[in-house]
């Protein structure tokens, strides 16, 4: 009976986890989950807070784009301008002329067929719609990574759009590889994002405290 109620006391002892080796074993491996949870729940927060930033740097320039979308006018006559007494200007007289050609085509356009800028309207807010639809992701990214996708096909289609439709509208190809390099700049920040989500996706099935959202 003595032999009895030690081996319960010392189990009661192990199970309470404050005695004995296997006691402390126990209490270590607790410590050792709660650390590893700690480190993969602070990765996962890094890794949102870069996801984050990024987008936002991406959703600025959106915006961006759309509003210099409005005062076109404007903007080509600046433009005109600033090539034409720029270094730039006096080594590419094209460059120059085709500046001028907007800028003249714009101001033809506007006084005349006014009506026709209500298109490039709606490209300005259609590129701020854009920019709403990064909400999501910017809150949760790994639930809505299926925007950051989409965002990277249609990066990937400014080039194709670009090398087609520019021939057909009198653009040059000098002016094609410019619009073409909105597509290669912009797919950079959201290939940084996609990397980034997986790294919090992994975070999150080794921690699942791992923070996804805000």
């Amino acid at each position: 009976m003595g032999n009895l109620d030690g081996a319960a006391t010392a189990g009661e002892r192990v199970l309470r986890g404050d005695g004995g080796d296997g006691g402390r074993r126990g209490g270590g491996g607790a410590a050792d989950c709660g650390g590893a949870a700690a480190a993969g729940s602070a990765a996962g927060a890094g890794e949102l807070r870069r996801i984050r930033t990024w987008l936002w740097i991406f959703v600025v320039c959106l915006v961006l784009s759309g509003l210099t979308a409005f005062p076109l006018q404007t903007e080509s006559r600046w433009l005109a301008e600033l090539i034409g007494g720029s270094p730039v200007g006096h080594a590419f007289p094209a460059a120059t002329a085709w500046a001028e050609r907007i800028r003249d085509g714009l101001a033809d356009t506007n006084a005349r067929y006014p009506f026709l800028a209500y298109g490039t309207d709606w490209l300005a807010f259609a590129h701020l719609v854009i920019a709403a639809a990064f909400w999501g992701p910017i809150q949760n990214p790994v639930r809505n990574v299926w925007v950051v996708r989409w965002a990277v096909t249609a990066c990937a289609g400014i080039i194709p759009l670009a090398l087609i439709c520019g021939p057909l509208r009198g653009i040059p190809l000098a002016w094609r590889f410019v619009d073409m390099s909105f597509g290669v700049v912009g797919v950079v920040p959201l290939l940084i994002v996609l990397r980034a989500i997986r790294r919090l996706e992994r975070a999150a099935t080794t921690a699942p405290g791992t923070p996804l959202t805000a």
